[in-house]
């Protein structure tokens, strides 16, 4: 299984990111997806999640409002939109996979590699 996270890049206080992470060697149809977080110093925390057939979503509260989260099951990718960046919000992004809506928000099975994100103020 490989996740392969992109779209990182520094951006101004205020801006946006669209963050993706493609999947492959997993029936990624079956999966519910997520996405973490962990800044310099920081313990990995979650931000969002979305289940396997994309209905039903879950937000971080410090992040609710902000991020979006989708999945695009035809390229086998899913996507977080994050807008109104803050510079709290600078960390290495990580996507996640798991076949449990429940666990891919604590534990999940499968992890990519991160993307960072800097915000600049």
């Amino acid at each position: 299984v490989q996740l392969q996270a992109s779209g990182g890049g520094l951006v101004q206080a205020g801006g946006s990111l669209r963050l993706s992470c493609a999947a492959s060697g997993l029936a990624f149809g079956r999966y519910a997806m997520s996405w973490f977080r962990q800044a310099p110093g920081k313990e990995r925390e979650y931000v969002a999640a979305i289940s396997w057939n994309g209905v039903t979503t879950n937000y971080a509260d410090s992040v609710k409002g902000r991020f979006t989260i989708s999945r695009d099951d035809a390229q086998n990718t899913v996507h977080l939109q994050v807008n109104r960046l803050k510079p709290e919000d600078t960390a290495v992004y990580y996507c996640a996979a798991d076949l449990s809506v429940v666990a891919v928000r604590s534990s999940p099975r499968y992890w990519g590699q991160g993307t960072l994100v800097t915000v600049s103020s």
